[in-house]
């Protein structure tokens, strides 16, 4: 891809996605993640969004206009996004690759939480950590992240979330939102998962491509692994082998699905071929629900 392609690329996720963010994304997102701190500072005038718990009826009543009570955790959000950028996230057989979902997803989180006045910060990761780009804040700051991640290229070609896990712990010691986007086809990160889930608040993001689940019904076909280079041949007229692919696919899904709740983390699914804005709405809101039902 060449700097005008880039750019090019750039504009349109950023046109798309402050449209989304502006008009739908903004107060989901502040429901779900604005919770309340531990220290009062300010009140301000209720936006669309905010929780209704927070009321200030003194100030409303007073001003005649709802008030919300504002907290310092409200205000010093810090989100980081863990992207990685292995060559299995370059398989696609749809019009989007799950890179290009990530990326995307990406744009629309980081606008809202630039909306919000959020900080935010990056780390592509692959094996070893590729990129990573402190916390800021503003529309600049994001572009260049969205920028970074559609035109780095990866140095290595495997997955390893422990590398980048540890590397989380290491320059963020304060609790902060973290999401993890990955197709989490690798081994062995449960430690790591499991002592970030303790001390962030977590949201691991799946990304899948219809294909590693459902074969054709006919024909043999080569399939690489995208990470090894390894070849091998399936003959998709076998039944059993493709009932036993999509078993195997869903058994996984499950595992790690169960996993995450049982660490306390969020999961979110995402197909390459699916509406993700209404996947992401529909994930603040239940999100809203859970943190109402624990008070």
């Amino acid at each position: 891809m060449n700097q005008e392609e880039l750019e090019k690329k750039v504009r349109h996720i950023q046109i798309h996605s402050r449209k989304a963010v502006i008009e739908t994304l903004a107060g989901e997102y502040r429901s779900s993640f604005k919770g309340m701190g531990i220290e009062f500072e300010d009140v301000r005038q209720y936006q669309h969004g905010d929780d209704v718990r927070t009321i200030d009826w003194n100030v409303t009543a007073r001003t005649g206009k709802p008030h919300v009570k504002q907290f310092m955790e409200e205000r010093e959000l810090t989100l980081f996004f863990l992207i990685d950028i292995s060559a299995s996230g370059n398989f696609t057989s749809v019009e989007k690759s799950k890179k290009d979902v990530a990326s995307q997803i990406f744009a629309l989180l980081a606008f809202a939480a630039s909306h919000n006045n959020d900080n935010i910060g990056l780390i592509l990761f692959s094996n070893e950590v590729e990129l990573y780009i402190k916390p800021g804040k503003g529309k600049n700051h994001v572009l260049n992240m969205i920028e970074n991640i559609l035109s780095h290229e990866p140095k290595s070609r495997g997955t390893d979330l422990n590398v980048c896990l540890d590397f989380l712990r290491k320059v963020r010691r304060n609790r902060c939102v973290t999401f993890l986007f990955s197709d989490f086809m690798t081994e062995d990160f449960e430690d790591a998962l499991s002592s970030v889930a303790r001390n962030y608040d977590l949201v691991c993001v799946k990304l899948s491509d219809f294909r590693e689940k459902e074969l054709p019904t006919r024909g043999i076909i080569e399939i690489a692994d995208s990470e090894t280079g390894e070849v091998r041949a399936i003959d998709c007229t076998n039944k059993k082998l493709r009932e036993n692919i999509l078993q195997n696919f869903i058994e996984q899904d499950k595992k790690l699905q169960e996993f995450c709740l049982e660490i306390d983390a969020d999961f979110l699914h995402v197909h390459t071929e699916e509406d993700y804005l209404h996947r992401l709405i529909s994930f603040f809101r239940n999100r809203s629900l859970r943190s109402a039902d624990a008070l």
